[in-house]
């Protein structure tokens, strides 16, 4: 069994405003994604954003949609530190934020799992079991932090 595409939805207690800047900030991705230091982000379509994942590694993700403060979508090579995301060799993560009431409902999903080639000494932290369990704690986090900010 291969498994392609993972999906989760949370509630976070903050505007839709509020969210997207948690998500495509750079000082705001650095605390809940990366290392406590502001991203490098390129905030456009083709534009770069490198997610610094500590000892796994610097990732150039490749931003594929920019629509705010709705939707957010980019490539990663999560198997491949270092290098670039391209078509062959990441999978695709997308981010949709919707209002509900004065909440956010988020969703996320990433997929191409099945035709991404990931080493054998990647598999513990780039596969689709991996990031499946890793996408829950990283929306805690994402979520908790947002709402540290509007409190």
């Amino acid at each position: 069994m291969n498994p392609d595409r993972i999906e989760r939805e949370i509630t976070i207690a903050a505007p839709v405003e509020q969210v997207w800047a948690v998500l495509t900030e750079p000082e705001h991705v650095g605390q809940w994604f990366g290392q406590g230091e502001p991203a490098q982000i390129d905030l456009r379509k083709g534009g770069i954003m490198l997610l610094d994942h500590g000892l796994y590694g610097l990732f150039p993700t490749r931003i594929v949609k920019v629509d705010p403060p709705h939707y957010f979508a980019y490539r990663w090579a999560s198997a491949y530190p270092g290098e670039k995301a391209t078509e062959h060799n990441s999978t695709l993560v997308e981010f949709t934020l919707t209002p509900d009431g004065d909440d956010t409902r988020l969703q996320l999903v990433e997929s191409g799992f099945a035709t991404l080639e990931i080493p054998e000494e990647m598999r513990a932290t780039a596969s689709y079991e991996s990031h499946s369990g890793g996408w829950t704690d990283k929306l805690d986090e994402a979520r908790d932090y947002a709402e540290q900010l509007t409190a």
